[in-house]
């Protein structure tokens, strides 16, 4: 009976069958994006020592988003996106069982390694362009929210927190067992999908050239306040989140006197955050308005940059850190669902490909600053940076943040 409770607080039965199935998928293919997390880079630094090529793995894993998201992005709105998720993991199933069969007979080179890294990559982000279009096709409007929620869930717990753990247990058991494991994963995770039964929609015509379909996604969301908005925001403050984050291990050495246990406990402070973020985002949207909480999660966001920049204890930072993920993943999943409720279902792909190739945008743009000026001004110049940035941008976004939460629900 308790069980059954509390299956019904975290995935309630009237948002359907379709959408435990993608829950369910979601949890499973994050742990296995969370175990590649920490076996990539270890397998790469057991093949070879060299800097620039442990730096090239890493890079090659984020690097698809930025040349493939739009295309995937169009691409989800022009065919089946439960087929283009499933196709996309049995893709990357393919890649993994190769990748792991070469290490078992021992002829794994830290070039197959990286090649597979980055196909991995490029699959992932046509099965996530996909898979995040799913969830407004299969709940009602009201409850976008509660769903973003529940999908923020599964990337903390089985990304960022399960995830990296397991994998470095599994590759210290074998090299070629944590890719193994990541397969499996995958392959339930694509089962799940293919469980799903999801009402069709309008698509884009398939004889046209893939770019119009790009540009109108790019129309779209330029023409629509709200969401353009939106956007603008997303960029801007990932510009300044980009700026202090990306000196954080020297902030956190030089500025809090943390070793490399110290730093990671920085990374841990803001999952259990967010974590508390996300679980009591239904409690939070139930009793505030949507701009109040937009609006109280940015002011959050500006006031953690103060308090980095002024902080040497490190108890402190990490409580900052503490408030930083909860409020990060608030957002995170109050934006998702205000976007899901204003973009029509025939262009969820494109809109959503444009948010995240501006959000990614922006942390590189800001990782680029962050770097200058703290090399000019210091470790702690960057947050101070972040700090007058931010306050400046809510300052010019205040009145729109109203307008932005209650844009109403796309036909």
């Amino acid at each position: 009976m308790r069980t059954g409770r509390l299956i019904e607080a975290v995935l309630p039965a009237r948002m359907g069958l379709a959408f435990r199935w993608l829950i369910g998928s979601t949890w499973l293919s994050n742990l296995g994006d969370g175990i590649t997390v920490a076996a990539g880079p270890l397998l790469i630094a057991s093949q070879t020592q060299d800097p620039l090529l442990v730096a090239l793995g890493a890079l090659l894993q984020r690097l698809p988003w930025r040349l493939f998201g739009l295309y995937a992005g169009a691409l989800a709105d022009r065919t089946d996106r439960r087929a283009m998720v499933v196709i996309s993991d049995l893709l990357r199933i393919l890649v993994l069982v190769v990748l792991a069969a070469a290490l078992l007979v021992d002829s794994g080179h830290v070039v197959i390694t990286l090649v597979a890294l980055l196909a991995l990559g490029v699959a992932e982000v046509f099965s996530d362009n996909a898979s995040q279009t799913l969830l407004p096709m299969v709940v009602a409007p009201e409850d976008l929210g509660i769903g973003a929620a529940r999908l923020m869930a599964c990337f903390l717990t089985a990304n960022q927190l399960l995830g990296p753990a397991v994998g470095a247990f599994l590759f210290a058991a074998g090299a070629a067992v944590p890719f193994f494991a990541y397969a499996v994963l995958l392959a339930f995770a694509a089962a799940m999908i293919a469980r799903m039964r999801v009402p069709g929609f309008e698509r884009g015509e398939p004889d046209a050239r893939i770019w119009r379909d790009v540009r109108e996604g790019f129309s779209w969301v330029w023409q629509h306040p709200p969401v353009r908005t939106l956007t603008l925001t997303i960029v801007a403050f990932n510009v300044t989140y980009g700026a202090a984050w990306s000196v954080l291990v020297l902030y956190a050495s030089q500025r809090l006197g943390l070793g490399a246990v110290g730093f990671g406990l920085l990374s841990t402070c803001v999952a259990v955050g967010g974590i508390a973020g996300t679980l009591g985002y239904d409690w939070l949207e139930r009793r505030a308005p949507l701009s109040a909480l937009m609006r109280a999660v940015l002011i959050l966001e500006t006031l953690t940059h103060l308090g980095l920049a002024l902080t040497t204890t490190a108890w402190v930072a990490m409580a900052i850190m503490v408030v930083f993920g909860a409020e990060a993943f608030v957002w995170g999943t109050l934006s998702s669902a205000v976007r899901m409720r204003a973009v029509p279902t025939e262009l969820q792909g494109r809109a959503g490909s444009v948010y995240g190739v501006a959000m990614f945008g922006g942390i590189l743009v800001g990782q680029a600053i962050g770097g200058i000026v703290a090399s000019v001004a210091g470790v702690t110049a960057p947050f101070w940076f972040a700090f007058a940035g931010s306050a400046l941008i809510l300052v010019l976004i205040w009145r729109a943040l109203g307008d932005i939460a209650h844009v109403e629900s796309a036909p």
